[in-house]
């Protein structure tokens, strides 16, 4: 149900929350498991965990198969609508590196100097593409691939 005419409302209703591109975020940076996104530096709580996975779910962003080995653990991943977040992602990480004076990460801080003086748009295609190989091994690691 949309509540509003306005895009940027519209995709602050799915992804909005404080955890979901965090989420996004881990998935891009190889995490795939429940276990490996609650071990995460920031700390979600496993309850709010398990709801962020399942809107992400049914909101298209991401999906999961099971482990082949041990059919209690999923790994998911992002579909090309989660994907497509790259850029958002790009974008707010750059604007913080400009406007806040917070430490960052040993990964934070190397992804940027690595990056801050080339193309948005190489960063993020290369970072989509990246991905999307990621996804096709793992998805042909666990047979699931079409």
């Amino acid at each position: 149900m949309q509540r509003s005419g306005c895009p940027i409302t519209n995709v602050l209703d799915l992804i909005g929350d404080r955890w979901s591109l965090i989420i996004v975020r881990d998935l891009f940076i190889g995490r795939k498991t429940f276990k490996e996104f609650l071990n995460a530096p920031e700390g979600i709580a496993s309850n709010i965990l398990t709801s962020r996975l399942k809107s992400l779910t049914q909101s298209g962003f991401i999906n999961y198969t099971r482990n082949p080995n041990n059919k209690k653990v999923k790994f998911y991943y992002l579909e090309n609508k989660g994907i497509d977040l790259y850029p958002i992602l790009y974008e707010m990480s750059m604007w913080s590196e400009r406007n806040l004076n917070k430490p960052f990460h040993p990964l934070s801080t190397r992804w940027y100097l690595e990056n801050k003086e080339k193309e948005p748009h190489l960063v993020i295609d290369n970072e989509k593409n990246n991905y999307i190989k990621l996804r096709h091994e793992l998805l042909e690691e666990v047979g699931k691939f079409v």
